[in-house]
């Protein structure tokens, strides 16, 4: 028999099952996102830039008695609109380098998706 039906089998199926239905989730989590932004209109807004940060998350892999560590860094950049609502996107490392808080412009997003930002001067 492929599953044993004392409690070590039940448990096995209910974790089995919990596992498959958060990774289906997640993909059409993903999947709704990229549908809402993609279909939201392209708006380009006077914004400042008002704060920058960094999310590093660490990585360790053990493979044949030998451990590897790596890091993913995430930038977040947060912009300040004339409504003073204030919106955080992700951007790419070189864009966030570019960026310096107090900065005003155009900013360019789809949904929840950065698209760019222009730097200019306005009063």
């Amino acid at each position: 028999m492929i599953f044993d039906t004392g409690l070590f089998g039940i448990i096995f199926i209910l974790i089995f099952f919990i596992v498959i239905s958060m990774f289906i989730y997640n993909i059409f989590n993903g999947i709704n996102t990229l549908h809402t932004n993609n279909h939201s209109p392209r708006l380009t807004v006077e914004a400042t830039v008002v704060s920058k940060r960094t999310q590093t998350d660490f990585h360790h892999q053990n493979m044949n008695n030998t451990g590897t560590f790596s890091s993913t860094t995430y930038y977040y950049v947060t912009f300040e609109v004339s409504s003073e609502d204030r919106i955080e996107f992700c951007v790419k490392g070189a864009e966030y380098g570019m960026l310096v808080e107090g900065d005003k412009g155009n900013l360019t997003f789809q949904g929840i998706r950065y698209l760019g930002f222009e730097r200019g001067y306005y009063a």
